[in-house]
């Protein structure tokens, strides 16, 4: 049904009404025109709703119109996107989804797997939290910290990553000139606000968050803070994550004494972890380690990536076959595993990405004879990393599903 057949419709309803008068049906239409305008296509209009000849009818023009013909009316409205149980449509906030995708998605990371699911949940079913929910994901790269932003941006908005609610900022790559950080403050704080405005549960990503001059992180402080509102806006809906390698030292020592004590790493617990990783943090040099988003202690948690395993690898290269419709065997998995750590040791040489003095000296011949503790190639996700090793001679997959 066109826009032109549904003004027609409210026109024949008025007309047939007893109780509106041949001269008010303008009005009427006119009004509901511009309820439409400004609701469906948000257009740049200003009802004026201080006009009597414009108010809204007192009685339901519906009333005695036939509840099959309503039901099409309203399954109009709601295909254009604009009907939902929600209030808004492009906010789903999937917890049961968020929690299934953590789980069978995301492979060695039982800390934020855990971590990740008790904040969302909390923050989504608590409506009155005095603050926006901030989070700091830390780990060596490719340890799944971009995927799991992924999948949080994918259970809470029906676009994921491409809803206008989601706002992913890259730090060289969107601030890259120290000397314009006035220029970037201005811009930061504008694009946030703007944001918040058009969708007040905005999902903000700050990627490479060690990489962001601390004035800037500090110009967008009062946004995160115990505020109702900044300047008439409140900001108490959003979420903020930040992403950085920032105690990966830290997170893979913790990993290799569990792993030389002979300790599963489904052991390590947040108590292990927790208070070193806040200190590396608080130690660390970069803006975001120097920001008074740090010493104010507005960061709600802190969560940790553990280095992955071989057989984690394996797992992800698993999946990035099944998202392609593939079929593959346990030899093209351990190929493409033995893949990703030829190009781990290419780029961080022989210590393998794990930088810690007793890794160097106790585990170093164990860890490659094994292949125990490992890290990933180059990407924010593991998976996109296997991806990337799908069309490398002899990675051929065993066939296609179909």
């Amino acid at each position: 049904m066109s826009t032109r057949c549904f003004l027609l419709l409210l026109w024949a309803v008025s007309a047939q009404a007893d109780f509106f008068h041949f001269d008010s049906i303008s009005n009427v239409s006119t009004y509901y025109f511009n309820y439409i305008y400004c609701n469906i296509w948000e257009g740049e209009c200003q009802p004026n709703q201080d006009d009597a000849t414009q108010q809204v009818p007192t009685r339901d023009i519906w009333a005695g119109f036939p509840q099959d013909y309503m039901s099409l009316l309203h399954q109009w409205y709601c295909s254009l996107g604009q009907c939902c149980e929600s209030g808004d449509c492009r906010i789903t906030n999937n917890i049961t989804g968020l929690a299934r995708d953590l789980q069978t998605k995301l492979h060695g990371q039982h800390l934020a797997e855990s971590v990740v699911l008790k904040a969302i949940q909390g923050f989504i079913n608590n409506p009155e939290s005095n603050k926006p929910l901030t989070l700091s994901f830390h780990g060596w790269s490719g340890t799944g910290k971009n995927f799991v932003a992924r999948i949080i941006a994918d259970n809470l908005y029906r676009d994921g990553v491409k809803s206008e609610c989601v706002r992913l900022f890259i730090a060289p790559f969107h601030f890259p000139h120290a000397r314009l950080v006035d220029t970037y403050k201005g811009q930061l704080r504008e694009a946030i606000r703007d944001m918040v405005l058009r969708c007040p549960q905005t999902l903000f990503i700050f990627d490479e968050a060690e990489k962001l001059h601390p004035g800037l992180i500090d110009a967008i402080k009062p946004f995160m803070d115990h505020y109702d509102n900044v300047d008439g806006v409140s900001y108490r809906r959003a979420i903020f994550l930040f992403l950085s390698n920032i105690g990966g030292a830290t997170i893979n020592d913790v990993a290799l004494d569990f792993w030389h004590s002979g300790q599963n790493r489904e052991d390590i617990g947040m108590e292990d972890l927790e208070h070193r990783l806040r200190a590396e943090t608080m130690e660390s040099q970069g803006g975001f380690a120097q920001s008074e988003l740090m010493s104010g202690h507005l960061i709600d948690f802190f969560v940790p990536f553990l280095p992955l395993e071989y057989r984690h690898i394996k797992l992800c290269a698993r999946d990035a076959y099944a998202a392609r419709g593939l079929e593959t065997d346990e030899a093209t998995l351990d190929e493409v595993a033995k893949a990703m750590l030829v190009r781990r040791k290419q780029r961080d040489g022989p210590g393998g990405g794990v930088p810690s003095q007793k890794a160097r000296h106790q585990g170093r011949s164990r860890i490659r004879r094994q292949s125990s503790v490992t890290q990933p190639a180059e990407t924010g996700s593991v998976t996109g990393s296997v991806a990337a090793l799908l069309h490398l001679p002899g990675l051929n997959p065993v066939k296609t599903k179909g």
